[in-house]
């Protein structure tokens, strides 16, 4: 019906053409006694004798009416065509409407290899590997979970995508308690190397020094940005950019002199509260020169380009007075470096956080994170930091641009893990280096207050988006309005009651929304919303995990349960030591020998 009305006025001009070739037709034949040959041949040798079929009319009457009739026609027409609407039937307020799985993901999901997949929902996932996908089914694994507290975020995302055991996965863990549930599957189904930092119960942990991934200056200035970005100076000055600023100048020509002059085993944070408290100064005699000031010194014959000479000397132009307040400052900032069990955790690295995507075995590394204490969270915020820039720059310069095993990072209570500088930009740019991240938030506003206006872009680089369900009001109605509107029928019927009695029933069409606001805080507690760009959105069941194929080996009791204590015991063991230490030397001499034959002949793979 629609086509009909568009091509009203061909479909108009045919019927007219067909009666005057009717007419024509049938004169011919009369005039001709049925003869068609020969009227074609005098029609073809005297072309006026057209005029006896359609005999033109001089008289005035007949040449006006027509010649005003036909005007007219026309110039309708012509208004019509520029004053034309532009209808949607049936979408007149919205097209929006609910995915459907068959339809909607088809290429998009593995069908063949079930472990080749991102788990959304019971019956939405995304393939991980995508390189023989069409480019219209390709998306960036990049997923933001949203889902109020009990709403199984844990459960029903995080839990089934480590079951996959389709790539290397670094964790976040709030309580310490997913390792322990799903450590003996990954270790002994999927044969992953298991490592662990907990910042609740530094016994229960590996060590990892930061510094062992601070290569050059560009890495020391990334590594006090995450310092100061996620600890607090003393009192009101936190807030003074001339205070911050000036504590920036120090930790960076301190870092600088603790990794090109120190001894490998005093390469460590703790080092730099040392010389923080050896940085004396006095109000009253500006020439006092503390150690560090004979040490800088020394460093400036050998080598006065070097970093931390320049850094350390512009933090020298403020006063006695001015130095002592920045002092006390950084020995705020820094005060948890001088707990003892927590110096001995960042003293040395066991984590050996550069393989996290290297080809072979896979790695999980869960980070413990405390949910109620954020005191030793900036030590999470610079291993996360390291880790995305550090995997980053190994994909650029060792493996041209793609690391050789998948790394997933599944951020549990991303609001808990501190500020990691530059997150924006890093999201943006991970996917082509064969990393993702899984941000998992109880409401929108928890991103919001950490990362400021960056939130949306943040929001914006995951393709993907679940909600498990929440009451948090400004996500709902986010939400509610990216879901967009259907068009839906509306009736209404009017009844006058008098001595002559009517009845009325109006049609008309209404927008509605997907789901209104107080639709998505009544939703029930087993179903999830899931939006997909460039897909309609799909309203499912969250996935049930006793479902999984590998969920018989996870651990709900003791049967499967990891046991972190053993774990970590076992790895103490000498002859564990020595079998680590000679694996690894194995990896990196192999490493060291595809370097050196993809240096000689670009063309070459091992």
């Amino acid at each position: 019906m629609e086509k009909i009305k568009e091509n009203k006025a061909f479909i108009i001009l045919g019927v007219i053409l067909f009666i005057l070739l009717n007419y024509l037709f049938y004169y011919f034949r009369v005039t001709f006694e049925g003869n068609t040959l020969a009227a074609f041949n005098y029609l073809f040798s005297d072309p006026q004798y057209l005029l006896y079929a359609f005999p033109l009319s001089f008289n005035a009457i007949d040449l006006f009416i027509p010649l005003f009739a036909v005007a007219f026609a026309v110039f309708v027409m012509i208004d019509k065509k520029n004053n034309k609407k532009k209808y949607k039937k049936g979408v007149e307020h919205g097209s929006a409407q609910w995915g459907s799985v068959q339809k909607d993901l088809k290429n998009m999901y593995d069908d063949k290899d079930q472990y080749n997949n991102i788990i959304l929902s019971q019956n939405t996932k995304l393939r991980l590997d995508d390189k023989d996908a069409p480019f219209d089914a390709r998306r960036n694994k990049n997923v933001v979970a949203i889902g109020g507290s009990g709403s199984g975020k844990t459960r029903f995302v995080l839990k089934p995508n480590l079951l996959q055991m389709n790539a290397s996965f670094v964790v976040t863990d709030p309580k310490g308690t997913i390792v322990n549930e799903v450590g003996m599957a990954l270790k002994n189904v999927g044969k992953y190397k298991i490592k662990i930092f907990n910042t609740i119960n530094f016994t229960k942990s590996m060590r990892y020094n930061p510094l062992e991934y601070v290569y050059n200056e560009q890495d020391i200035l990334k590594l006090v940005n995450t310092v100061i970005a996620n600890t607090e100076g003393k009192g009101d000055r936190k807030g003074e950019d001339f205070w911050v600023k000036s504590e920036r100048l120090l930790y960076q020509a301190y870092l600088s002199l603790i990794i090109s002059k120190f001894p490998k085993e005093e390469q460590h944070l703790g080092t730099l509260v040392d010389l923080i408290s050896y940085s004396t100064v006095k109000e009253e005699d500006e020439d006092y020169k503390n150690p560090l000031d004979f040490l800088f010194e020394e460093l400036e014959k050998e080598d006065s380009n070097h970093f931390a000479v320049k850094q350390y000397k512009l933090y020298k132009i403020a006063a006695g007075k001015t130095a002592k307040s920045i002092l006390i400052s950084c020995g705020a900032r820094l005060a948890p470096l001088n707990i003892p069990a927590f110096r001995d955790l960042i003293s040395k690295d066991e984590l050996s956080l550069d393989t996290l995507g290297n080809k072979g075995r896979k790695t999980a590394l869960f980070i413990i994170v405390p949910d109620t204490d954020d005191t030793f969270n900036f030590i999470v915020a610079i291993m996360y930091s390291q880790l995305f820039n550090m995997l980053c720059t190994i994909a650029d310069e060792k493996h041209r641009g793609s690391l050789p095993t998948h790394v997933r990072f599944l951020l549990d209570e991303f609001a808990n893990i501190g500020t990691i500088p530059n997150f924006d930009k890093l999201i943006a740019t991970i996917r082509s280096r064969n990393i993702s991240a899984t941000i998992i938030l109880q409401t929108l506003s928890q991103l919001k207050t950490i990362y400021k206006d960056n939130a949306d872009t943040i929001i914006g680089n995951c393709d993907t988006s679940i909600f498990l369900g929440g009451k948090e009001r400004s996500t709902v109605k986010t939400l509610s309005e990216e879901l967009g509107k259907e068009t839906i029928d509306d009736s209404n019927e009017n009844r006058t009651r008098s001595n002559n009695d009517s009845f009325g029933l109006n049609h008309s069409k209404l927008g509605r929304e997907l789901m209104t606001t107080d639709e998505l805080l009544r939703m029930e507690r087993d179903t999830c919303i899931v939006q997909i760009i460039g897909k309609r959105p799909f309203k499912d069941k969250k996935y049930d995990l006793t479902k999984h194929p590998r969920y018989k080996f996870h651990s709900d009791g003791k049967k499967y349960w990891f046991d972190i204590d053993k774990y970590l015991e076992a790895l103490k063991t000498p002859q564990n030591q020595q079998k680590r230490k000679t694996s690894n030397n194995q990896e990196n001499q192999v490493e060291d020998v595809k370097l050196m034959l993809t240096t000689v002949n670009g063309s070459l793979e091992i």
